[in-house]
């Protein structure tokens, strides 16, 4: 880990370190940028991301390209409807001289790839939850720490709802952003083929290690914001919600509920890492305008009205912005 005389120092490195890693994935991931700027973005502001999207668009092969480029351990759990909780956080087991010991489970990794976390049920859910929030997993009444930094990418495939488990509004609360995933555009489509269906492999150098990731989340928590742009951020999510004393017009016609106070710390702390990445030194209202949809995205809970005219969370959003 390298010593930064100041905070404006290791603020530059940030940005360059975010460029080094840009180009890394880009060896792998064809376009999908904005998708790489908010993974890298959660990565930075001690946040998890929903990546949402499907089949067939690298979702899974993004995340592992990410783990790549960043030298962090990294386990990938398949969600399926039979899976427990002691398959994801471990259990305890008795050894040949009938002592009990636990046995670590795949989340204890820096990086977590939940794969398609909407096909188990709630209780297997529960215990993924768990550690994204307390960083740490109770088995046995005994608690384990997981080692630090600790960020879960978990995946849904969008089309697909029978026979699987919608994330509570609660659980969904407790990712920083849902990410949604498109398809490529002819260009990027063809450059995929081209490149996975030869036999070149493409290697990924690893541009920062724990420590670094570590550091640099803690200076973004350390970045200074001007007041009025604490107060656009918690002003835009107050006018989400309906029938409160700031709330929008539209927000009265077209939601049931609101975003809460997370959506407002997410928002504060987005903008802070987005300044960064961007090369600057104190956010503004840009950069809070720039992470507000997939923030709000989850958070909103659209009424009948909403739906019978064919309006999206996203189209809300943009009128409230």
């Amino acid at each position: 880990m390298a010593q930064f005389q100041n905070d404006k120092e290791a603020a530059d490195a940030l940005a360059a370190s975010y460029q080094k890693l840009r180009q890394e994935i880009g060896k792998v991931i064809v376009g999908q940028d904005e998708v790489v700027r908010l993974v890298l973005t959660a990565v930075f502001s001690q946040g998890h991301a929903l990546l949402v999207g499907v089949p067939g668009l690298a979702k899974t092969l993004l995340v592992q390209t990410i783990a790549a480029s960043l030298d962090l351990s990294f386990n990938r759990i398949q969600f399926t409807p039979d899976l427990m909780p002691s398959d994801i956080v471990g259990s305890e087991t008795m050894n040949q001289q009938r002592d009990f010991h636990f046995v670590k489970g795949p989340i204890f990794a820096n990086i977590i790839l939940a794969d398609e976390i909407n096909r188990t049920p709630p209780k297997t859910q529960a215990a993924l939850l768990e550690s994204m929030q307390e960083y740490a997993v109770t088995v046995a009444g005994q608690r384990y720490p997981l080692s630090r930094p600790f960020f879960v990418l978990a995946t849904q495939n969008p089309i697909e709802q029978e026979g699987t488990y919608p994330l509570p509004e609660a659980q969904l609360d407790r990712f920083m952003f849902n990410i949604e995933l498109g398809y490529p555009t002819y260009a990027e489509e063809l450059n995929i083929v081209k490149n996975t269906t030869s036999n070149i492999k493409q290697t990924v150098s690893k541009v920062l290690h724990a420590a670094d990731i570590q550091a640099f989340q803690e200076l973004v928590r350390r970045v200074p914001v001007a007041d009025n742009v604490v107060e656009y951020a918690v002003g835009l999510v107050r006018k989400t919600r309906p029938n409160t004393d700031r709330a929008h017009a539209r927000t009265n016609q077209l939601l049931e509920w609101g975003a809460g106070p997370r959506a407002s710390q997410h928002l504060v702390v987005g903008a802070k890492c987005n300044a960064l990445l961007n090369g600057k030194y104190s956010p503004d209202i840009e950069d809070v305008r720039a992470v507000a949809v997939p923030i709000l995205r989850h958070r909103l809970v659209r009424n009948f009205k909403a739906e019978a005219e064919g309006l999206g969370v996203e189209q809300i959003v943009k009128e409230l912005l």
